[in-house]
């Protein structure tokens, strides 16, 4: 097990969410634990590693290395890997997805023109409240867009953990976007632990109420951390 000033490091050191213990642990109720100088999560009979060594996340022999102790975990039957490449210890039968993440450098680049418009006529419409907690609207828009669309489970499950992972991770922060009668339009949330890197965790948005440019809104209050 890993005692809380690791994690802290952990996080503090955080490049994807992945690395964001608290966030992990509130959504998946798995256990932390370091695996070389990556982080790793059992549960049960499986295991995450996060193969992002924490000195160097594209370092790829530390990744296998960490990949060799997580074989070693003891009654482990399933592993997946999260990492910058497949792992060389993965059998040919093993199933690769591949995953993007999208930067922006710090602090955020101005916005153009087009954006700057949207932005406005959406400012004039919205006031936007930042917090660290949902209410019940906040979860009619999350139960909203699950029932709209077809999610896998995992992903349905991370969303109705959200109320919990902002009580447990203190660098969570809200941004609410809300009409002039109090409706709520929109909502995004934020994850500030890191030291390096901020992260754009979720968006909701009420297709119904919400003015164009909402959700630009709320990530434009995101970015204004």
């Amino acid at each position: 097990m890993i005692g809380p000033d690791r994690l802290s490091r952990v996080t503090a050191g955080a490049v994807v969410p992945e690395q964001v213990v608290g966030y992990v642990g509130a959504v998946s109720g798995a256990r932390p634990r370091m695996l070389g100088d990556c982080v790793g999560y059992v549960s049960e009979e499986s295991l995450v590693l996060v193969g992002y060594p924490l000195h160097d996340p594209r370092d790829v022999a530390a990744m296998a290395l960490a990949v060799n102790q997580a074989l070693a975990v003891p009654d482990v039957r399933h592993m997946t890997v999260i990492g910058p490449t497949r792992p060389p210890q993965a059998p040919a039968r093993a199933v690769v997805a591949e995953d993007g993440y999208f930067a922006l450098p710090g602090p955020a680049p101005a916005p153009g023109a087009k954006l700057r418009n949207l932005l406005r006529r959406a400012g004039r419409e919205l006031t936007l409240v930042r917090g660290r907690c949902l209410d019940e609207t906040h979860a009619a828009l999350v139960e909203r867009y699950i029932a709209e669309r077809r999610l896998a489970p995992g992903t349905r499950h991370i969303f109705r953990q959200i109320p919990r992972y902002l009580t447990v991770s203190a660098g969570a922060q809200v941004v609410s976007a809300l009409r002039a009668d109090g409706r709520l339009a929109a909502f995004a949330v934020g994850e500030f632990a890191a030291l390096s890197t901020a992260f754009f965790m979720f968006c909701f948005r009420d297709p119904t109420t919400a003015p164009p440019g909402s959700t630009d809104l709320v990530l434009s209050g995101l970015l204004q951390e």
